[in-house]
């Protein structure tokens, strides 16, 4: 069953996986990416395989910080350049969610980025796991995909022990979207897409205002 909600992520996102992974100068090869680098996999609500990611942390794209808010809490305008698209999603978060959340920032200043791709990995993540570092769930999972962004060892994006390390996990996910030209200028959905190659492609956008006020929070005190 899970095979057959895999397939048409493959038949509707050749095009952009071919070219994406064309820039990352990765190679395609029956549907799967092959390569000592990327890929991942959405959970196993919307199957679907990422773009690569290299794990190296490169440094740069860090932007100016005028539009923050007195206290160096990030201004609205930062987090959400473009508005939320469509209706919104909410859930409660827990203390251990939370602290998933104060680790993505970290990565993300660590990498060099801004708060917006801090949002867009937390709106991320909060479709792919619901913030919560998930291992292998079984009979229930999607392949073998696990970590807060779901990624797959089988794929190339580490080991399991890797992947289920918060900052090693958002790490790899920025580094697939520094790969996607413009992702600036980007809603989320469409950047979040194009490094996880969902078969869902708009139900990232849901999260993005819960992700921001996350980002928001969390950015001064991570």
């Amino acid at each position: 069953m899970l095979f057959g909600r895999w397939l048409p992520a493959v038949t509707q996102t050749s095009f952009v996986r071919k070219s994406v992974l064309g820039v990352a100068g990765l190679a395609f090869v029956g549907g799967a990416v092959a390569g000592p680098s990327v890929a991942a996999h959405a959970v196993p609500e919307h199957a679907g395989t990422p773009v690569a990611a290299s794990v190296t942390v490169d440094k740069g794209d860090k932007g100016d910080h005028k539009g923050d808010r007195k206290g160096g809490e990030p201004s609205r305008d930062r987090l959400v350049p473009h508005g939320v698209q469509g209706g919104q999603s909410r859930i409660d978060i827990s203390d251990e969610q939370a602290d998933n959340v104060k680790a993505i920032v970290k990565a993300t200043k660590k990498a060099g980025l801004d708060e917006r791709a801090a949002v867009i990995a937390v709106g991320t993540s909060l479709q792919e796991s619901k913030l919560e570092n998930l291992g292998h769930l079984g009979a229930r999972n999607d392949h073998d995909s696990q970590g807060l962004f779901q990624q797959r060892p089988s794929s190339g994006w580490g080991t399991v022990e890797q992947i289920t390390d918060p900052e090693y996990a958002t790490t790899a996910f920025l580094k697939g979207l520094r790969q996607v030209d413009g992702w600036q200028e980007l809603p989320l959905t469409v950047a979040a897409q194009k490094v996880q190659v969902s078969a869902y492609p708009d139900a990232y956008a849901k999260w993005e205002d819960q992700a921001a006020d996350l980002v928001a929070d969390a950015w001064t005190t991570s």
